[in-house]
């Protein structure tokens, strides 16, 4: 089932809640596209599977005021740059909601995804609420229950998705390879960490 939405727009889910604003940062997007594909400190990290290190399949930056442990690995905060801060206090405003960090995920080509996960850390609360902006390709984005309903979103240029309620614990969601994907894409996921 598509999801789609000309304006912002709380969509009710089993067990969760889902923002959906595809045009949220149309007008801001180019720009913000442009200075942070050269000025964030773009890091490949190592990630463990089936018990050996493999090159995670995106370049990553993890931004904020603490550090930040997720997939078995510890992140130290890179410093709040001026533009990211910025457009935290505008997703802040949108959500009435405060976000202490962000993960900045950089997706070079169709060939770099994220697999199925859930932001569901103990470190971000019972309910954690994450609001992602995305720049540059488009890219589907998929959403499974666990009892096996699936929805999924195009995600695209300027675009506003805010997961919150119990989603991150009866959802889990992922970013597939998609091979026609040439652009990249840029992904900022602002969380706040207790």
């Amino acid at each position: 089932m598509e999801l789609w939405a000309d304006s912002p727009e709380w969509i009710s889910l089993p067990q969760g809640r889902l923002l959906w604003w595809p045009d949220a940062f149309i007008s801001e997007a180019d720009a913000w596209l442009g200075q942070l594909m050269t000025e964030i400190p773009w890091q490949q990290h190592r990630l463990q599977l089936f018990g050996r290190e493999h090159d995670e399949p995106r370049l990553s930056c993890w931004m904020g005021e603490a550090a930040y442990r997720y997939s078995g690995k510890t992140r130290e905060p890179t410093p709040w740059h001026p533009l990211v801060n910025e457009i935290r206090k505008q997703v802040q405003a949108i959500c009435e909601q405060p976000f202490n960090g962000v993960l900045l995920n950089l997706y070079r080509h169709g060939r770099d995804s994220m697999g199925w996960h859930a932001d569901n850390e103990p470190g971000l609360g019972p309910k954690p609420v994450i609001a992602s902006v995305s720049l540059g390709a488009t890219r589907r984005f998929v959403l499974r229950h666990h009892n096996g309903e699936r929805r999924q979103l195009q995600l695209n240029h300027g675009s506003l998705l805010v997961m919150a309620g119990e989603m991150q614990h009866h959802w889990q969601h992922a970013l597939p390879r998609a091979g026609a994907a040439d652009r990249a894409r840029i992904n900022l996921t602002f969380r706040y960490l207790i």
